[in-house]
């Protein structure tokens, strides 16, 4: 069913998801254009990985990858154009039949988008690491744009940037929203190996070849979940990338200007705005200074240098002679490991130097200069030591390990012949080992194991996990295609079911009962409830005058099968279902309007209300009864 113009407004990326969602949850139009597509690139896909295992010349299965990617850019396109009708209704009632023949028209347009596409991800792929793809989003709504028509597939990504319009923003986030893929992605994984934890546990199948084989090691079975689960989005696609030009279409048009409008406060319409422009210029401008502040500032200090021992020696002495220390201290002996500190200790050297320096020069502290000299020698002595220690371990097991290398080992001595030494005697056993010889015979029988009898070889269960996950895999494969086939034929024999319907009324009850219920609309005849409203118009009544002129129309249409009356349907039901002529669709839509307003919104009906209304159901209730039900 067509929407209304006042019903489209500006959508946020949530709105346009959640409404893609809602569209392929209720429509089996969008599955049976996507579908085949889908599974001809599961089954080239996986047809390519299995030939790259068992190491097959691939250039069957990338040619046959190559003709079901092009046959899912045909499915798109069919899809795109399904969706714009069923939202826009431009061309009449929606079929999937019509929208593949307008796709085949379209065919070297979208083969060429296809090529497009597939080269432009690609490149935008490796040159930014993936990056790129989501910042670049507006040849999302491709296969949609070549569908309207406008511009050259070579120049697509400009076609659709314009298309788009201020719905770029948008579309960049409705991006980020596919990426739920991930989540199908596992719990497609997790309902597998449930069915097959259900299939084990209560029917008792030996299913441990299924179950190994769907486990998230197994190459083969991640590129299964990766390419159905792609499969499984394709409608998704195909419904966003068609709301998202009509999203642009809407903004491009101004009725976001006018709902914005109508939502304001009516003290604030007097109020200048900003320029469009003060926005984007304060957030550049809180950005480029944020970027400032997160500048790292130059470090100003000098990285310390290494300092020779003797130049340490010589600058420490000037501290000693400046804090008047005799060459007889403790300190004095301290002096002696700076000669043996080596190029890792020597920027530490610096540092304690300049220290020192600091102490006893610029904070004229002597006995803290003092404290920390004696300190530091101390430290760097047991320093010293301990890389002493250190070097002459590292030095020992250097040796060890080269005197134990093959060619410094000791050949052993060569055994001398000796002369064999005469044999004892045996020496007769006593009792009491006699005794426990027996007692360890005695219990060797007792516990040994019976001699195992040949086996005899059993056939062969008929059922075994293999041939029952081969049998399974059969069984789901043909399901798959059964259900296939059937949303497909339902899809594309629906208007020849509609044309060959005839419009036959159906009552439940007789009319009798029909005439003592005024609340029927079938309990008169349309000519009958039109005169009703004449007297009810001429008595001052004009809102029942209203509904009665309604119910007569409603009666009319049930009589040309336009609609079946049913009282648990609501007005918008009936349009809904209408199947009436054409030409009677939009004004039965602007008489239920204004018939709700009037009856069920209580607003007040004049003369003037009541001839408009009169005036659009005469054309409805006058004209002749076709004897078979005109096509929507």
């Amino acid at each position: 069913m067509a929407v209304s113009a006042l019903e489209l407004r500006p959508r946020n990326a949530v709105a346009l998801m959640d409404a893609a969602l809602r569209l392929c949850t209720r429509n089996a139009g969008v599955w049976a254009l996507t579908l085949p597509g889908g599974a001809a690139v599961v089954a080239a896909m996986l047809y390519l990985a299995e030939s790259v295992r068992m190491g097959w010349p691939l250039v069957v299965p990338s040619l046959l990858l190559t003709l079901a990617w092009f046959l899912r850019g045909l499915g798109q396109g069919a899809t795109c154009h399904y969706v714009q009708e069923l939202l826009l209704g431009t061309q009449g009632e929606p079929s999937a039949w019509a929208s593949l023949k307008a796709a085949l028209g379209r065919m070297p347009a979208l083969f060429i988008a296809v090529a497009y596409l597939l080269g432009l991800n690609t490149l935008v792929v490796m040159l930014t690491g993936g990056f790129g793809y989501i910042l670049l989003q507006s040849h999302g709504v491709g296969y949609a744009a070549v569908m309207q028509g406008r511009g050259s597939p070579l120049k697509l990504y400009g076609t659709c940037s314009r298309l788009l319009g201020p719905a770029r923003g948008t579309a960049l986030w409705v991006r980020a929203l596919m990426s739920v893929q991930v989540l199908a992605f596992f719990n497609l994984h997790i309902a597998f190996n449930f069915l097959l934890f259900l299939g084990r546990k209560l029917v008792g199948v030996d299913l441990t070849f299924a179950e190994r084989f769907a486990s998230l090691d197994n190459g083969q079975w991640l590129i299964f979940l990766a390419v159905t689960t792609f499969a499984l989005f394709e409608p998704v696609r195909a419904a966003t990338a068609t709301l998202l030009l009509v999203d642009g279409r809407v903004r491009q048009e101004g009725l976001d200007l006018l709902a914005s409008v109508q939502q304001l406060p009516s003290r604030d319409l007097g109020r200048p705005l900003p320029p469009p422009g003060a926005t984007r210029g304060a957030a550049m401008l809180a950005v480029v200074l944020g970027l400032g502040l997160l500048t790292a500032a130059p470090a100003h200090a000098q990285d310390a240098k290494p300092l020779a021992p003797a130049e340490a020696l010589r600058r420490l002495g000037e501290v000693t002679e400046a804090c008047e220390a005799s060459a007889d201290e403790d300190t004095a002996g301290l002096y002696a490991p700076l000669e043996s500190l080596g190029p890792a200790e020597a920027v530490k050297l610096e540092r304690f130097v300049r220290r020192v320096e600091r102490q006893a020069f610029d904070e004229e502290d002597c006995d803290k200069a003092r404290a920390t000299l004696t300190q530091g020698l101390t430290t760097m002595g047991a320093t010293v030591d301990a890389q002493a220690r250190a070097d002459a371990r590292a030095a020992a097991a250097r040796a060890k390990d080269i005197l134990a290398r093959p060619e410094f080992a000791e050949a052993a001595p060569k055994a001398e012949k000796d002369a064999p030494e005469p044999t004892a005697p045996p020496e007769t056993p006593d009792w009491w080992q006699r005794f426990i010889d027996w007692l360890g015979a005695q219990l060797k029988k007792l516990f040994e194991r019976e001699p195992a009898q040949p086996r005899q070889e059993t056939a062969q269960p008929f059922l075994t996990g293999a041939s029952v996950a081969n049998v399974l895999v059969v069984v789901l494969v043909t399901l798959t295609l059964a259900v296939l086939g059937v949303v497909l034929l339902r899809a594309l024999n629906r208007d020849k079911r509609r044309a060959g319907a005839e419009g036959v009324q159906v009552s439940t009850v007789d009319a009798s009962t029909l005439a003592g219920d005024a609340h029927h609309a079938l309990s008169r005849p349309p000519e009958g409830w039109a005169h009703l409203a004449d007297e009810l118009a001429a008595r001052g009544a004009y809102r029942e005058a209203v509904r009665s002129l309604y119910l007569a129309l409603l009666s009319r249409l049930h009589r040309d099968g336009a609609i079946l009356y049913d009282e648990t349907l609501s007005n918008w039901d009936y349009l809904s279902q209408f199947r009436g002529r054409a030409e009677w669709k939009a004004p039965f839509r602007e008489l239920t309007r204004r018939f709700d307003f009037a009856w069920y919104g209580n607003l007040p009906v004049g003369v003037d209300g009541y001839r408009e209304f009169r005036a659009l159901t005469e054309p409805l209730l006058a004209a002749p009864s076709r004897p078979e039900v005109a096509r929507a």
